[in-house]
């Protein structure tokens, strides 16, 4: 039933539309604290409605930890999914990441440099394409690509390659959301300091957008990718595509690292024959363990309350103190 369930949410984000807005005025956003926000430590910065001349207005949430500074420097971390990682009472499924506990306590415990997260809250119509890599898609064939739409326009009939928004999405990741970020809070900006992460669908983002952003990202965590990219099913062309896509744009070892992982159950069940594929590209392409992971987790399912309890390992390798 669990399954089902899951399958069924899947059905849902099979939607999309190319937004129109307005040219961003960043200069007119005020954040809010979010006192409400039922936190461990730390304040919520909200932005109700971030604008954006590349992708639809949603909300961004900016954590700050306990004693912040403006005399102080802290890395960012920028996540997907960001209604998803705080408060679980005002979660869709009663479940959060517990990102504010996992970070303070391994701040508190010097395993990690002072960050801030940034959370992106995506917009569960427009979720799926938003995060689904548009140029590893017109990596199939038009054979492909036109089965894959065909497929989805039984649940929408508005879809078309068009629905495809990745690189706008990144754009207004990385020119608005990040340069608002940088010009207000007090960060480090560098490369190094900067590491972008989420689950699923947002796994493969994360993915696609330090391959893309090779000079903005240094470290991407990748939970539960979603290598399908749609439903699972036999002869499934999209993760070669994914692969192939990887192969040819994969960033340095000498200055990135990547984290992925996965589990068995539910949705997870369906990632295991992938592990090999991605080793073997992060091999080849000089890769090890000391900037590579890929962790298998026997019995954890697709959710949050998986997630939450291994984050910390992702923390404590891309923001580890020198």
């Amino acid at each position: 039933m669990k399954n089902r369930f899951i399958i069924f949410l899947f059905v849902l984000s099979l939607a999309g539309c190319k937004p129109t807005t307005d040219k961003a005025k960043t200069s007119v956003i005020t954040p809010r604290v979010l006192s409400e926000a039922v936190l461990a430590e730390g304040q919520l910065h909200r932005i109700d409605s971030f604008p954006s001349k590349y992708v639809m207005p949603r909300t961004v949430d900016i954590w700050t930890p306990k004693d912040y500074s403006e005399e102080k420097e802290y890395a960012v971390l920028y996540m997907h999914d960001g209604q998803n990682l705080f408060d679980a009472t005002t979660t869709w499924n009663n479940q959060e990441w517990m990102i504010d506990e996992l970070a303070s306590k391994l701040m508190s415990e010097g395993e990690i440099k002072d960050i801030i997260v940034v959370g992106i809250h995506n917009i569960p119509e427009i979720r799926h394409y938003e995060y689904f890599p548009r140029k590893a898609f017109l990596m199939l064939s038009e054979k492909d690509q036109d089965s894959i739409i065909s497929d989805a326009r039984k649940n929408n009939s508005d879809i078309s390659l068009n629905s495809f928004t990745a690189d706008d999405y990144l754009k207004f990741i990385v020119e608005e959301v990040k340069s608002y970020v940088d010009e207000n809070f007090s960060t480090a900006t560098e490369r190094d300091n900067t590491v972008i992460s989420g689950s699923s669908m947002g796994g493969l983002i994360s993915m696609y957008a330090i391959c893309e952003y090779p000079e903005v990202f240094g470290g991407a965590a990748c939970i539960s990718t979603h290598w399908p990219g749609f439903m699972p099913k036999e002869n499934n062309p999209m993760p070669n595509a994914f692969f192939k896509y990887l192969n040819d744009n994969i960033p340095s070892p000498e200055t990135h690292q990547f984290y992925f992982d996965f589990g068995t159950e539910t949705l997870d069940q369906y990632y295991p024959p992938f592990e090999n594929d991605l080793n073997t590209i992060f091999k080849e392409k000089g890769y090890s363990e000391v900037n590579y992971k890929n962790l298998k987790f026997e019995g954890a399912d697709h959710s949050e309350a998986s997630w939450q309890k291994r984050f910390d390992i992702p923390l404590s390798i891309l923001f580890k103190k020198e």
